[in-house]
């Protein structure tokens, strides 16, 4: 009598210890930090000074959004490119972009983006305006040789080399991300591929690629949500972002306290969206998975 009991109340049990896990595995931390930014938005709004802040720091919104983007699509390109090329069977060219790779992961961001804003550009520029006069000596290409002769180093923004630091630096990461990737995916399909006579860049294009980017997106996504925050890096060298907009505001009227609660709150709304979208995708790729499965 005791067996059947207990048999009958096994499933009672099981679902009351499913229900108490997922219960404890919801996002309570969640609710926590939206009642917390709540609470400060509406205490912040009914005082004139945070309003002041608001309106100095959301100047910076767009231009962070739009560094963060510009910066990641160009390092997402350059991390894709460099990752085919490690796989390349020619071995200087492999060891190159390994170098690159390992260099570039070895520089902090900040470094970079100082190296890339200050020494760099002037260079860059410098042995353009010799490359543009030797065009014009010998008439290469008049049109295009005249603009890069008279090219100077402050025609080019300080967003637009911060935006070119942004993407070195985060390329290289990228690209590990994305051998990974192609690395997942089982050396079957490539074989198979290749009993079809499809050539490597065929499999490479239409069947492996396909699949590493469903693998790797999620790891994209984080890695989105960071350089939005690395982005404000970019302030250092004078580009108008959210950092920037509050630092200057802190700096003319003395209120480092409001300016960077503001400051940092604004950052945390921004990356808690964009984690909610990267949890929302993951679960909906898991979901395919197993349907697929």
């Amino acid at each position: 009598m005791q067996i059947t009991t207990d048999a009958r109340t096994a499933p009672r049990f099981y679902k009351r210890n499913l229900l108490i896990r997922r219960v404890s595995r919801a996002p309570w931390w969640l609710l926590g930090a939206a009642v917390l930014i709540l609470a400060f938005v509406v205490g912040a709004a009914q005082d004139d000074v945070y309003r002041r802040v608001w309106e100095q720091v959301q100047q910076g919104i767009g231009t962070t959004l739009g560094v963060t983007v510009i910066a990641y699509s160009t390092a997402i390109v350059l991390g894709l490119i460099i990752a085919l090329l490690r796989r390349s069977q020619n071995a200087l060219i492999y060891q190159a972009v390994t170098f690159y790779v390992e260099v570039v992961r070895g520089i902090p961001t900040l470094v970079l983006v100082y190296y890339v804003v200050l020494a760099v550009t002037p260079e860059a520029v410098r042995l353009g305006n010799e490359l543009g006069a030797w065009m014009q000596e010998n008439g290469i290409l008049p049109f295009i040789a005249q603009p890069i002769a008279e090219l100077r180093t402050r025609d080019v923004s300080n967003a637009a080399r911060a935006i070119v630091g942004l993407a070195i630096s985060y390329s290289a990461f990228l690209s590990e991300i994305f051998r990974a990737g192609i690395d997942s995916i089982e050396a079957g399909q490539r074989e198979a591929g290749l009993s079809l006579g499809m050539t490597r860049w065929q499999i490479m294009r239409s069947i492996i690629l396909p699949q590493a980017f469903r693998n790797v997106l999620p790891p994209l996504a984080n890695d989105f949500i960071a350089m939005l925050k690395e982005s404000s890096l970019v302030s250092i060298v004078g580009v108008n972002d959210i950092t920037r907009q509050g630092a200057t505001f802190a700096s003319a009227n003395f209120l480092f306290f409001q300016s960077y609660n503001v400051v940092a709150l604004t950052y945390l709304v921004l990356t808690l969206t964009l984690a909610i979208a990267v949890k929302t995708l993951e679960s909906y790729l898991d979901r395919g998975k197993k349907r697929g499965g």
